[in-house]
């Protein structure tokens, strides 16, 4: 299983960008909606701070794609979809030059129809990767066929209401009092940025710029700074940040007092630092300092107004959560087919789970006494937040051997 870096993930859209005959971006083309209709509600699912929405492509479907800030074309990164549709002269590019070497193969289509409720758009730009090097459905727990964002945000003003797990969107121009403070953004090949202050230990604040992302699941990632490397805070540890198209993405995690959006504050906010070879230094290709990702939006109802420049943000019942790290060191990807099953997909050195001898591989048949089975990957998440110094029993299978390990939770940052 591969842990998901989306920010890897965005160099690649950049460097496809170039081989891809996309139309200009400012007179792209739109969703609609058929007659007289100008709104709708659209439920959808929430795991691990990632909005799934239903995604029908060509009328087949339903299937299950990320809403995403971060994307500009959309990407299908199931590649079994082909099985159902009908494409012709599908465009092939390698990518190279991305990571260590790595050579990357995707098909490019403009002959896509896609419909999101009652909305579609035709000859969507679309990029199919012919290898799910993400692992996207591994990362989520139900089958995941690719990401859609900018030609959605740029049809609509979208409201995401995390806490009622509903999109509601409509068409630009409508007079509606939109609820939230406004804050500005601006839109750059596609993608959100704004600007947040960012206060360090000891330091004075800084004006940072990040790229909105809403489909990155961590709460803020800080990446260069005047060309450099990030200054870490006085208190970090090495962690797996993800893999991304070149490889692990290696790096460290702390945290920062405070950042500020708007008029909002958020304290003791947790903040992911990559390595600067591995990603950062590539990151200066966007002209930013980080990527304020999920963690910190779902804290808020909010609404995208592409067309004005402006996000409105409205504090929800998460507006106080703690920002929590996980306290065991343990990954978990989950396989679906034929059953529903949890494995460790990684174990951080010198970690909860690493002393209580927690292997790559084993199979996790209960935590805490419940079946595995009837938990998903927010559960999992929740129990490995849960509390400093608690105790999690779990039973595991390890090549056909039934183990108990226990593993007590660490507050490790």
């Amino acid at each position: 299983m591969r842990a998901v870096n989306f920010d890897l993930f965005r160099i690649f859209i950049v460097c496809l960008a170039l081989q891809f005959s996309m139309p200009d971006l400012a007179t792209a083309q739109r969703f609609t909606f058929p007659g007289k209709r100008k709104s709708q509600n659209i439920s959808f699912d929430l795991v691990r701070n990632l909005v799934i929405v239903p995604l029908y492509i060509n009328e087949k479907g339903p299937y299950h794609f990320i809403l995403d800030t971060g994307v500009s074309p959309m990407i299908i990164t199931d590649s079994t979809i082909l099985q159902d549709l009908s494409l012709q002269k599908l465009r092939q590019v390698k990518i190279s030059g991305l990571g260590k070497g790595l050579d990357l193969d995707a098909l490019l289509s403009n002959q896509i129809t896609a419909r999101i409720g009652k909305a579609s758009i035709q000859n969507i730009p679309t990029a199919i990767l012919k290898e799910d090097v993400l692992g996207l459905s591994n990362y989520v727990g139900t089958r995941i066929y690719g990401l859609i964002g900018y030609h959605f945000f740029n049809s609509f003003v979208a409201e995401i209401n995390y806490t009622g797990r509903q999109l509601k969107f409509w068409l630009p121009g409508r007079h509606q009092k939109i609820k939230g403070e406004p804050v500005p953004i601006e839109i750059l090949n596609g993608k959100p940025y704004t600007t947040v202050k960012v206060n360090m230990p000891d330091q004075e604040s800084l004006a940072v710029k990040v790229v909105i992302d809403n489909g990155a699941s961590h709460a803020i990632s800080l990446e260069t700074l005047h060309d450099q490397p990030f200054p870490l805070p006085p208190h970090s540890i090495s962690a797996n940040l993800g893999i991304g198209l070149g490889g692990p993405i290696s790096g460290n995690i702390g945290r920062i007092p405070s950042i500020t959006i708007g008029t909002f504050n958020l304290e003791n906010v947790i903040s992911s630092y990559p390595i600067y070879d591995d990603a950062a230094a590539k990151a200066l290709l966007l002209n930013r300092n980080g990527n304020l990702g999920a963690e910190v939006l779902s804290r808020f109802n909010v609404t995208f107004d592409y067309n004005n420049d402006l996000m409105y943000l409205r504090r929800n019942a998460n507006y106080k959560r703690p920002f929590n790290h996980d306290m065991s060191g343990l990954e978990v990807y989950v396989e679906e087919k034929p059953l529903k099953r949890y494995f460790v997909g990684r174990v951080e050195p010198d970690s909860p789970a690493s002393e209580a001898g927690l292997e790559i591989g084993d199979e996790i048949l209960t935590i805490n006494f419940i079946n595995a089975t009837a938990l998903d990957l927010n559960d999992f998440t929740r129990y490995l937040r849960s509390e400093n110094g608690k105790t999690l029993y779990l039973s595991i299978n390890r090549l056909g051997d039934l183990l108990i390990k226990t593993i007590k939770l660490k507050k490790r940052i």
